[in-house]
């Protein structure tokens, strides 16, 4: 038997606790509300919005969605540990941006190249490996790395209201995945034992790989070229590859998350799209329209015209993260 995270325990315990109300850390405000009538709507057979339980799906967008995302990508975190790690390796990265504003202690620097500067150290630090010494690797990363301002582990820092959507929406025959522009096996290593979505159902950006006979045992290797970008576009796409289902349900933070409410709402039937607004400067981070990480401008223009669901975490949730 699988041993259960003290995040998703706490979930547990929380839907135990308080079993009349399936969403305890969220205020009794609009968002809410429409959480709920929606799912009662789409579960309720006879209704005119049912929908049949392998049609409930939904998709969750993770960075600032699921978890924080401040100062910057919880994953350019790991990237930089990374060059750190592998520098004795590499010499020339002592003068070879952007490889060197990193080991200068320089992240501002290092991601002023923008897309291209990513991607380049991105390739030096997830590929020329299998695909279970990656596995590995993020997996020591992720249980002992923290946060460099709050100093709590990277996955202590996951929204505990947003865990007990998913686990209302799960109790209700809903099938969640992330949809995330983050690496997809840089996610899977974890995501079950945190959010209760196992690595099937998590869709992600991607290198390309490549089977392999490495010492008589067969191995899957992880190779210096990009293969999927699952931002913007790119998330209807990796939802149609990936799960083949147009979701019913959608959440995300940010304008990157635009396409993937976009394509929900394109469907037949009852639709529902969420944004969460960061807003708490006090228990998070404040920040939208001219944020450099999770820009929040025209999706937020798109929620107001549209109708759709904008979460004020300051105002809508009674906590941020788990206590």
């Amino acid at each position: 038997m699988r041993p259960v995270s003290k995040i998703l325990l706490s979930v547990l315990m929380a839907a135990t606790t308080h079993a009349a109300d399936p969403l305890p850390s969220w205020n009794d405000t609009s968002p809410k509300k429409a959480i709920i009538e929606f799912v009662k709507s789409v579960t309720t057979k006879g209704s005119a919005d049912f929908v049949p339980a392998p049609e409930r799906i939904a998709t969750f967008d993770n960075d600032g969605c699921l978890w924080a995302e401040q100062p910057m990508y919880f994953q350019a975190f790991f990237i930089f540990d990374r060059i750190k790690q592998l520098a004795p390796q590499h010499p020339e990265w002592k003068t070879e941006e952007p490889f060197a504003s990193v080991l200068k202690g320089d992240h501002k620097g290092a991601l002023a190249g923008g897309e291209e500067a990513l991607i380049k150290m991105t390739m030096a630090t997830h590929t020329g490996m299998t695909t279970d010494e990656f596995n590995e690797i993020a997996t020591d990363w992720v249980t002992t790395a923290k946060h460099p301002e709050t100093g709590k582990l990277y996955t202590e820092m996951v929204y505990q209201p947003m865990l007990e959507l998913l686990a209302y929406l799960r109790a209700n025959d809903f099938k969640t995945f992330i949809v995330s522009g983050g690496g997809i096996d840089f996610m899977r290593p974890w995501t079950e034992r945190v959010y209760g979505i196992p690595p099937e159902q998590v869709v992600g950006s991607s290198v390309k790989t490549k089977f392999e006979m490495r010492d008589g045992e067969a191995v899957v290797m992880r190779i210096p070229e990009l293969n999927f970008i699952d931002d913007k576009e790119g998330k209807p796409v990796g939802i149609q590859t990936h799960i083949g289902r147009r979701p019913i349900f959608s959440a995300g933070n940010s304008d990157g998350d635009l396409q993937m409410h976009q394509w929900t709402q394109a469907g037949d039937g009852p639709r529902f799209s969420l944004y969460v607004h960061h807003t708490d400067a006090e228990r998070e981070w404040a920040y939208d329209r001219d944020s450099h990480i999770g820009r929040f401008d025209k999706g937020l223009d798109e929620a107001k015209a549209k109708g759709w669901t904008v979460v004020d975490m300051k105002n809508d949730w009674k906590v941020v993260f788990p206590e």
